[in-house]
């Protein structure tokens, strides 16, 4: 659980948010493609140059019999990579296609290509061995913590060895999987405690050798949604979320309407008093709440051991004559309440959509939470200039200790 006063790391929230659902998809596809005997294989977006529809970091797993789990585009480059892809299981080789959608000219490809930038694409065939990169985020998925995952190829010469997704750095510094190249462990490693660090994932060229490329990539736990309320109009919001693949947990005091029966999507279902609530519960800075009882009693209990743990989303159901009812009540009981703490506080919750009922209100509501996650404002795509910027992916240029050494001895 999150102390009081503890800061939120608001940069993590941002860089590099991968949907959790999407690997989460990819793993309980592959579990069931093993099972009907299908070979696989994992196509990522390893880096972009320019403008693309997904950032690095989408995957998509491939079977043999052309199922597609996930997305690296807006579907333009699916069919041609189930092709590559198939390829690639047939020589049980790595491949690394690049697509260039600056040409105005790209029926040349065979595919519709609709953004103006340079896509790099690493497809591999997922294997048997112990280390392969499933096992990898079966591994990220057990626990609720960071994760650094790290894949490696050579965008300097594609015929080259293309190492793949390899390697996994835990929260506690444990490693999982395999360095294809021992020149580069110390330096690459350092790069990754880095960004688990500091959040920054980042790609990387080490100069020496085949000079390959590096995608250190951060991986962050989904988000958790606590639910404070088992009402009617908490049955949409469970739906919507469970949809982006959220952790939902459900508390309320009243035992029958806190059942599994009418909330068959919510991962944890808690019967609790509000002085008992949170002790139940763990909060960290994926998570977000909703207050929604509408027993003004139970939602300003639960209010008061929420607001020093500065989450970064509360959502207060109701008039916001109900919420400031309940800060200043509790203002007046003595407690403080810092700009801080409020900033969190989102009462009425939800976008301006011109919501009226419980599915409308319930969308109005997820919508302010991937907002508030993202660091966005809610705003119109059409008012923005550019929407999917991936300018910002530049490769950094990264010498092993070898060429360093070299280097000062000539």
């Amino acid at each position: 659980m999150l102390k009081p006063g503890v800061e939120i790391n608001n940069i993590q929230l941002y860089l590099l948010l991968t949907a959790m659902k999407e690997l989460q998809d990819i793993v309980t596809a592959f579990d069931k493609a093993i099972a009907d005997g299908e070979q696989t294989a994992l196509a990522t977006v390893v880096h972009v140059e320019g403008s693309s529809y997904r950032r690095a970091g989408a995957r998509m797993l491939i079977t043999d019999d052309g199922q597609l789990t996930g997305a690296i585009s807006g579907g333009c480059l699916e069919g041609d990579a189930l092709r590559k892809a198939r390829l690639v299981m047939a020589q049980n080789k790595p491949m690394l296609v690049t697509y260039d959608t600056t040409d105005d000219d790209d029926a040349k490809f065979g595919v519709g290509l609709g953004c103006n930038g340079i896509i790099h694409i690493l497809i591999e065939p997922i294997t048997d061995k112990a280390d392969n990169p499933i096992s990898l985020f079966k591994l990220f998925l057990s626990k609720r913590s960071p994760v650094v995952l790290v894949t490696l190829f050579s965008m300097n010469d594609k015929q080259a060895v293309q190492p793949g997704t390899c390697l996994l750095l835990t929260e506690n510094e444990e490693l999982k999987g395999t360095f294809p190249d021992e020149v580069i462990k110390d330096v690459l490693l350092a790069d990754a405690r880095d960004v688990l660090k500091n959040g920054n994932s980042v790609t990387k060229t080490y100069l020496y050798g085949d000079k390959f490329t590096c995608f250190i990539e951060l991986l962050q736990p989904t988000v958790s949604l606590i639910m404070f309320g088992a009402g009617n109009d908490a049955i949409p919001l469970v739906q919507l979320a469970s949809v982006l693949g959220w952790h939902i947990s459900l508390i309320d005091g009243r035992a029958n309407y806190a059942v599994a029966s009418r909330f068959q999507l919510v991962k944890r279902i808690i019967i609790a008093k509000p002085e008992h609530a949170l002790s139940e519960i763990i909060l960290d800075n994926r998570t977000v709440v909703v207050l929604m009882t509408h027993n003004y009693n139970y939602d300003i209990a639960i209010l008061k051991q929420l607001l020093p743990l500065q989450l970064i989303y509360i959502a207060a159901l109701g008039p916001k004559k109900r919420l400031e009812r309940m800060l200043d009540e509790l203002k007046d009981e003595g407690q403080e309440i810092t700009p801080s703490q409020l900033k969190s506080v989102y009462g009425p919750a939800g976008l301006d959509i011109g919501s009226e009922n419980s599915d409308e209100i319930a969308l109005s509501i997820l919508a302010e939470m991937q907002a508030v996650l993202k660091q966005r404002n809610g705003a119109p795509l059409r008012e923005k200039a550019v929407i999917h910027n991936r300018n910002d992916e530049r490769i950094i240029q990264q010498e092993s200790p070898a060429v360093r050494l070299n280097r000062v001895s000539s």
